[in-house]
């Protein structure tokens, strides 16, 4: 395994994030392929034997049992200052809004019960899930600044932004002497490239981590066009961002199939790869075991220009989907798909 700095960080971090939204509670949360604790802590375990420190999980992923699972494992399978752990926290609900409570107070409160669900004191790298419109950036940072200042926070994050939202936040922060970001968790992969035209840039120009989701877009770069999984027949969600463009998307995909045959590897490794060329450190889901050896052998692979260019030859722009296609003030909450899951009292 290799490892990196986050960003301008001081966190040190494997060149793979383990994600662990897969994990969970599938009878409480919003998805019903999720695994259960005892898989759940086998992928765990393993990932740790192979070298990966960093895990990213949200209090939104099956209702608080994803945070669960993930503290009692790295409980007992690990040191806590040995990993890195990476959580999120939704935008202020209608009824807090309603009931005066602040983004400063949200935060704390949000942080407060996950830390509860980890069973842990702090949290290395904390995530501002989704921008909020109705809550100004200035409270979001003053609000996670105070966390990082009374340790119960190392570093900052924000996932789900646009380029300009990123680079706003941080000049804030500069001005006011708060935690700036140090990473950015957005949607990239070999099929949806978006994030090249300006967050890309903006994070080579100013030290930003990139650990994008969707790695290998809900298993769609892992397989041929037309093998099933169960996550890929039950996954309304992930079929919402893939589905509309994907028969653009099938000539990539085969070219990753053959490039994975003629180097005598998966299609894991070669989609792995090809990002593992242009971000810090992807979060690769896995439900099992195998999933986080592929991804932890990917680290190995390297793409020569030649591949890359063949890769990425077939891509055609692509309309923002999921959490990024809502990204726009006046959306509603309520259609956010994580806004769907209040989180579970300690």
């Amino acid at each position: 395994m290799e490892y990196t700095k986050l960003g301008n960080s001081d966190l040190e971090v494997s060149r793979i994030c383990l994600g662990c939204m897969g994990f969970g509670n599938a009878a409480t949360g919003q998805h019903s392929w999720t695994v259960d604790e005892d898989t759940s802590r086998g992928i765990i375990k393993h990932a740790l034997e192979l070298g990966i420190n960093f895990f990213d999980t949200a209090i939104a992923y099956q209702n608080g049992t994803s945070e669960e699972y993930l503290g009692r494992a790295l409980r007992d399978f690990a040191k806590r200052e040995d990993v890195v752990v990476a959580t999120k926290f939704l935008p202020r609900s209608t009824r807090e809004i309603e009931d005066g409570v602040t983004g400063q107070q949200h935060i704390e409160q949000m942080l407060d019960l996950s830390l509860s669900h980890l069973g842990m004191d702090y949290v290395d790298l904390y995530i501002y899930h989704m921008w909020d419109y109705q809550t100004p950036i200035y409270d979001i940072l003053d609000g996670m600044n105070r966390m990082v200042k009374a340790g119960k926070v190392r570093q900052i994050g924000i996932a789900n932004c646009y380029a300009w939202q990123l680079a706003k936040a941080n000049a804030l922060a500069e001005k006011e002497g708060f935690a700036p970001f140090v990473s950015v968790q957005n949607h990239y992969n070999l099929i949806f490239r978006e994030e090249e035209r300006e967050m890309a840039g903006l994070c080579a120009e100013d030290g930003i981590a990139m650990t994008p989701y969707s790695a290998l877009a809900s298993g769609r770069l892992s397989r041929r066009p037309g093998e099933k999984t169960k996550r890929s027949e039950e996954d309304s969600y992930a079929k919402g961002k893939y589905d509309q463009m994907a028969s653009a998307d099938e000539g990539i995909i085969e070219r990753v199939a053959e490039l994975a045959e003629n180097r005598g590897v998966t299609m894991t490794d070669i989609s792995l790869a090809w990002l593992l060329s242009k971000v810090t450190a992807p979060v690769a889901g896995a439900t099992k075991l195998h999933h986080v050896e592929g991804a932890a052998r990917a680290v190995d692979l390297k793409l020569s220009a030649q591949e890359m260019a063949y890769l990425e030859e077939l891509y055609v722009a692509h309309p923002l989907v999921g959490v990024m296609a809502q990204n726009t003030k006046g959306a509603e909450k309520d259609a956010q798909v994580w806004m769907k899951n209040a989180p579970k009292e300690a």
